[in-house]
């Protein structure tokens, strides 16, 4: 399968990386605005066609797949464009800066028959399932609670201080507490009580949210672009709890008894770098003639935009894009 990637970011650098190592999948065009930029990252990774405008990639007949690894405030355009020349799309998370951009883009794809999916990475990653058979296995006994953070020091980087990009921590790191909290809680989120310390340019610095579930779950989450955290995620109940160490890139999954004995241990599977999952949902998928890929459906992805869109509304946090 012929893979294009639109925008050649650090993100996509990671992504280039795992489709090079994948059977079945060709590295097979890259598009930049600056076609210089394009070309050496074709060069890197070993792509066969480099274009400097993002049209032209949309428009190659051969290309099957695009990733689109362009800042969020542009998601919604760049994946547009390649569902309308008819590209089947995978798109970096958050999906988009809004619910109802992703409606309009769930609702094209669907028109012409192609998949998008959203690459929230831990949606596909082998630990979900682990995770999920713990639960079901009932050593934690009845579950109700659960805490998530994600933190890394990023002031430095523009895109994630500029409002013009949709940045702040919400869109970037905290769509990862709320993925592993919908993951392991699967109920309808009833309260949303969310609290942000906003940087001088009006995006959230840090943040800090609790969902609460109609079937009595509460979870309680933390995302921060100021420090580094432990990325710990913690799933408890009656008779035991379970800690996932790196909820951004499981490395391990630890089961403690009510004695707060460890009890298992459970190590991932070896990977590329983690970006394979997510592609090989895609192809299977297309393969398959479906529009969306079963990690992580278009039901879901909507859900995350409908819980960002409601916590940005509590901080009136509003991006110029929209």
């Amino acid at each position: 399968m012929k893979f294009g990637i639109l925008a050649p970011g650090n993100i996509a650098r990671s992504m280039a990386k795992a489709v090079s190592e994948l059977e079945g999948m060709e590295c097979y065009a890259v598009a930049s605005r600056d076609y210089g930029r394009a070309e050496k990252f074709a060069k890197q990774w070993g792509f066969a066609k480099a274009y400097g405008s993002y049209q032209e990639l949309a428009e190659d007949p051969e290309v099957e797949l695009i990733y689109v690894a362009s800042p969020h405030s542009h998601h919604y355009q760049h994946t547009k464009l390649c569902l309308e020349h008819g590209k089947h799309v995978l798109v970096e998370k958050a999906f988009t800066v809004n619910a109802a951009q992703a409606e309009e883009l769930i609702r094209l794809s669907q028109e012409k028959g192609l998949l998008l999916a959203e690459a929230i990475w831990t949606r596909y990653m082998p630990s979900r399932k682990m995770i999920d058979d713990i639960l079901a296995s009932g050593v934690l006994g009845k579950v109700t609670s659960l805490t998530a953070n994600l933190g890394y020091i990023l002031p430095h980087v523009e895109r994630m201080q500029n409002p013009e990009l949709a940045g702040g921590a919400l869109l970037d790191l905290g769509v990862y507490p709320i993925n592993f909290a919908l993951m392991a809680f699967q109920g309808e989120v009833e309260k949303i009580d969310a609290t942000a310390i906003m940087s001088p340019k009006g995006v959230d610095w840090m943040n800090s949210i609790t969902l609460s579930f109609a079937d009595g779950k509460m979870a309680v989450l933390h995302s921060d672009m100021l420090a580094q955290t432990d990325r710990q995620g913690v799933i408890s109940g009656d008779q035991g709890y379970l800690e996932v160490q790196n909820i951004n890139n499981c490395e391990e999954i630890r089961v403690y008894d009510l004695n707060r004995k460890m009890t298992a241990c459970y190590q991932v599977p070896e990977q590329i770098n983690g970006y394979e999952y997510e592609v090989l949902s895609c192809k299977k998928a297309i393969e398959e003639g479906k529009y969306e890929c079963p990690e992580m459906p278009h039901s879901e992805t909507l859900r995350v935009m409908k819980i960002l869109d409601h916590i940005r509304r509590q901080w009136g946090m509003v991006y110029p894009c929209e």
